[in-house]
């Protein structure tokens, strides 16, 4: 593609004001007619995912200039997670990612860019620009922020939770939960388990939008620092190309990184943003392929929270090309990337690079084997897959379960329901011993339209840390649950309560089977008796009459949109 073809020059040739304004903010007359390359960032003050992203920024920046282009830096701070745990500012989460989304297409399209370097860590951020830049179609190429390194003892930010409940218990002292509030996080990065930050992270690699073996790098490392200023240049081969976003990512892509996830045992909000992101691809992909691939994939590393090591040990061990390696029989090889190349020659050139030696070395300083974090296909720590989508009565439309972090007691199970219409019910009946074994635990409106369908992460918690409940109740919501929840939690039920869903019919002592092997969640009988398919329709047909309608508790502002707008969560979620 000649400079003339550019979309930058065509622009500017119908738009005389845009030289002058580009002089006006310091650019030389030399800087007008390159190549124009976005870079758009999460760089803010805003939590350790994104603080230290501006030095990334700065030397993509460098990496566009090297190779004959100007970058423009643009920035959309995403919010934390886990800041926004515990109070309702968690209801924001979900509603953020797309409303990043919304900025990348404002940025590029107001101002059209020939090529882009996007950066993120985290939950929300990753997602968002990913959906930006298969709205947009610009070619681009995606640098994963890192991971933060763990604390004393191999202490990350996922126990929180648990000592949080602890010392609601009375189990820990104030002064000790203090001691692990202070010590979780000793770096930026993001979180160091395989949450939801890190594994969108692994998921833009394997769509073949991060460089090789650039996912979960040391967020404070040299590694990571080259990375950014390599994008820079490859996205401005990426310019000169002519092959767009949608060139590069297609079905087979979202395949192999489901297949990825599923090795890794990632977190449950993918099956929300994945859809969602390939639906701004135009690909087509839903539960039901979450299902079907990981029906038979093998679980293959050993990281919190279904394992043992923090996050940030993946890099040590081989990272996302060591784990494609294991799995790369099952993989579409022949998978595009931004480097120009396939998923296979990058894998080659991979092995012919020094990337495995400096990951040794950092291996060996630890003490610690490969095997022990990235297990061999053919012993794996499980070969079911990780995910289980979940149908019946109680959830017609599908369900979600983490079946990897799942105590075996409760693959299948009869439970008592006792239903509660927030969180913050719910988790004050766990805590104050209302719950007790045998009981399925509800909670309903918290899905995209009920309040924006918020992570349960506190409640999920309070369960798996109680040795008792943490094996003989479940937690069902048409919420969703941290990418750090573990225990069985099932979420996205779906209808949701909001639009009149069965969850919303669900009354005290309704009995409620949960059966991972059959992949069903049902309502099997009423009052505590069972009871057949046709006399439980019967009393939810007359429960539903008598349902009184949902009235958001946003009249206005984002959550008012978000919650009109959203598809269902086995759609990923995004706005129509």
């Amino acid at each position: 593609m000649s400079k003339e073809t550019l979309i930058s020059e065509k622009i500017r040739a119908i738009a005389p004001e845009m030289d002058p304004l580009r002089l006006g903010m310091g650019w030389k007359s030399s800087d007008l007619d390159k190549p124009k390359i976005l870079i758009e960032s999460t760089f803010g003050d805003s939590h350790p995912g994104s603080s230290h992203l501006l030095d990334l920024v700065n030397k993509a920046s460098d990496g566009v200039r090297e190779e004959g282009g100007k970058a423009a830096r643009y920035f959309v701070t995403d919010i934390c997670d886990g800041q926004a745990q515990g109070h309702d500012g968690i209801n924001y989460s979900l509603a953020s990612r797309d409303m990043i989304a919304n900025m990348v297409e404002i940025h590029n399209n107001a101002t059209p860019f020939d090529a882009g370097v996007f950066i993120a860590s985290c939950d929300k951020g990753l997602p968002g620009l990913l959906m930006g830049i298969g709205r947009t179609n610009l070619p681009s190429v995606v640098v994963p922020g890192g991971v933060m390194a763990a604390g004393p003892d191999l202490l990350t930010l996922e126990m929180i939770g648990k000592y949080n409940a602890e010392c609601a218990r009375g189990e820990i002292t104030p002064e000790e939960f203090d001691y692990y509030k202070h010590n979780a996080c000793p770096t930026c990065g993001a979180c160091s388990f395989m949450g939801t930050a890190c594994t969108m992270q692994v998921m833009t690699e394997a769509l073949g939008l991060a460089l090789p073996g650039t996912a979960l790098l040391p967020a404070i490392s040299p590694e990571l620092q080259k990375t950014a200023e390599r994008a820079g240049r490859t996205a401005m081969a990426l310019a000169l190309s002519g092959k767009t976003a949608r060139d590069i990512v297609t079905l087979k892509s979202f395949e192999n990184a489901i297949m990825v996830h599923a090795a890794i045992s990632g977190s449950t909000n993918a099956i929300l943003h994945l859809p969602a992101i390939a639906h701004e691809f135009g690909v087509s992909i839903d539960a039901e392929t979450f299902e079907r691939i990981h029906k038979s994939a093998h679980y293959i590393l050993n990281v919190r929270p279904a394992g043992f090591w923090p996050a940030e040990y993946v890099y040590y061990a081989g990272g996302v090309p060591a784990i494609m390696e294991e799995i790369k029989d099952l993989l579409h090889l022949d998978a595009m990337t931004v480097t120009g190349k396939t998923v296979g020659e990058n894998l080659e050139d991979i092995k012919n690079s020094d990337y495995y030696a400096i990951a040794e070395e950092y291996l060996r300083k630890k003490g610690v084997k490969k095997e022990d974090i990235i297990r061999p296909y053919s012993n794996p720590i499980g070969s079911e897959g990780t995910i289980a989508i979940l149908k019946g009565n109680l959830a017609p439309e599908g369900a979600v379960i983490k079946h990897s972090a799942v105590p075996k007691e409760m693959f299948h199970a009869v439970l008592k329901a006792k239903p509660f219409n927030s969180e913050e019910e719910a988790i004050a009946a766990v805590l104050s011993h209302k719950i007790q074994p045998g009981d399925a635990v509800i909670v309903r409106y918290e899905g995209p339209k009920g309040s924006g369908m918020p992570e349960l992460f506190y409640t999920t918690e309070a369960i798996s840390s109680d040795p008792e409940l943490g094996k003989s109740i479940a937690l069902i919501t048409d919420g969703r649950f941290s990418g750090a929840s573990k225990g069985p939690a099932v979420g996205h039920v779906s209808p949701e309560a909001a639009e009149g869903g069965p969850i919303a019919l669900v009354e005290e002592n309704d009995l409620i089977e949960l059966d991972i092997p059959s992949r069903t969640l049902s309502i099997v009988g009423v009052a505590g008796k069972e009871m057949s398919e046709d006399e439980i329709g019967k009393i939810f047909a007359e429960r539903k009459a008598h349902l009184k309608p949902f009235h958001s508790k946003y009249p206005s502002g984002v959550l008012k949109i978000y919650s009109e707008h959203a598809v269902s969560p086995m759609k990923g979620g995004y706005m129509e």
